[in-house]
């Protein structure tokens, strides 16, 4: 008799269990309480989706138990990953290490998973919300029983795939975390992230819409939380782009636990502090017939530019060549060290992920079976990891996704990773990674 799984959850994670398992001569079935699979999937990678990256390292996660996301992505890997997709005919394109389907469709990518969960006859109960998960007592191999809204699933296997809180519109309702608690897990509280700051003070509708290069630095009662350089985005409540969603999560902790939070915003990124009020001094000599207001066109970002010399407490209107040296290092402060003053993160509606979730202390990274209850798995979202921008979160849901149904199936890794090889070989589809490069650790 086929072992019967049952998967809480249709997005990365889920999908890639469901495969992982079927292929393995499982029954599967997907709980999904969204009409359609794979909703989260679309919106990733700005509706390209960035499948993974070939830059791996502990640096790329963050999570509670150090070391746990990279022994996760060492049993299925970017190589591994490359192999599933190409075998389902999705090629790769390499774009300075992020990789992307070459059609640069996120459809895509979830067009192929549907079809090979269709194929492997894995059964999809969409609209379908479970309500409990309790272990069976007695014989028949029944070990858990899943009550759902439209009846009882009885399973040998169970894999809670449900999401995070993120993104609630895509179906991560943050419903898992409740039925992982029933069952015995801990919880860290989850929290927004990859997410925007709100932040204090009127001046930031003044900049509003301004794209600019810029490091930041979150710091909270005098401790460096984190560092990121990149595009910033300026918004009329604060900040955003890149370097503020890789920080964004350790704002979200601190805040959460009544610490003070600002963000030190560097302006002139590729200047040191030295070079930087050197150039000024330069222009402030050569320029010395124009206003404080025009020494800075060209330099920097013109609306940005007239906050930073008010906030100095100079007049715009006040001659360059009548800058003093103290004025200048006025100036300086607030190019290179800008203050701002972070009140919270933007909701889930708004974040990308949710740092917190499932303490991974209670989940062997091998087989991501849980350390409470036989034959119960987790993966994706739900687990207490976040990685940064660039293709890292669903790379750790496409390798806990693909271990927990493999080993919820019996079935024998290393096996499923030489099938999946084959596969893409017979479809011609498999070669070297792109770029030529390889992802051993």
């Amino acid at each position: 008799m086929r072992k019967r799984i049952v998967i809480i959850g249709g997005g990365a994670s889920g999908l890639t269990a469901a495969i992982g398992g079927a292929r393995n001569g499982a029954h599967v079935t997907i709980v999904e309480h969204m009409d359609r699979v794979g909703k989260k999937i679309l919106s990733t990678g700005n509706g390209r989706c960035n499948l993974t990256n070939l830059r791996m390292g502990e640096d790329c996660y963050r999570c509670g138990q150090k070391g746990f996301p990279m022994e996760v992505i060492r049993g299925f890997g970017v190589d591994e990953t490359l192999a599933f997709f190409k075998g389902l005919g999705i090629e790769p394109k390499d774009r300075n290490g992020y990789i992307y389907p070459n059609s640069d469709q996120a459809s895509a990518v979830l067009d192929v998973l549907r079809s090979e969960v269709e194929r492997l006859g894995v059964v999809v109960l969409l609209s379908c919300r479970v309500e409990k998960i309790e272990p069976a007592v007695g014989g028949g191999g029944v070990r858990y029983k899943v009550y759902t809204d439209q009846g009882i699933l009885d399973a040998e296997a169970v894999i809670l795939a449900a999401g995070s809180k993120a993104a609630p519109s895509t179906g991560s309702d943050g419903s898992g975390y409740e039925l992982a608690r029933r069952l015995g897990h801990r919880i860290i509280k989850p929290l927004p992230a990859l997410v925007q700051l709100r932040c204090q003070g009127s001046m930031y509708r003044q900049m509003a819409g301004i794209r600019t290069e810029a490091g930041v630095k979150l710091m909270a009662a005098g401790e460096l939380l984190g560092r990121d350089r990149g595009e910033l985005q300026l918004t009329d409540y604060g900040l955003s782009g890149i370097p503020v969603f890789q920080v964004s999560r350790f704002a979200a902790r601190a805040l959460d636990q009544g610490k003070r939070v600002t963000a030190l915003v560097d302006f002139m990124p590729s200047w040191d502090d030295s070079e930087a009020f050197g150039l000024l001094k330069k222009r402030a000599s050569l320029l010395g017939h124009k206003t404080a207001e025009e020494l800075f066109t060209g330099l920097l970002n013109k609306k940005l530019a007239l906050v930073l010399i008010k906030l100095a407490g100079i007049k715009p209107s006040q001659k360059a060549g009548d800058l003093s040296p103290k004025q200048l290092k006025l100036l300086l402060g607030q190019m290179k060290s800008y203050e701002a003053i972070v009140m919270s993160v933007n909701p889930f509606a708004n974040a990308q992920v949710c740092c917190g979730g499932v303490d991974t202390r209670e989940v062997d990274a091998a087989t991501m079976e849980s350390g409470i209850h036989a034959n119960l798995y987790l993966a994706g979202e739900l687990l207490d990891v976040d990685g940064i921008c660039g293709g890292y979160n669903l790379q750790f849901a496409w390798s806990s996704g693909m271990i927990a149904g493999v080993h919820a199936a019996g079935g024998y890794f290393a096996e499923t990773h030489e099938a999946d090889r084959n596969r893409a070989e017979a479809h011609g589809a498999y070669g070297p990674a792109p770029g030529g490069k390889r992802n051993r650790k």
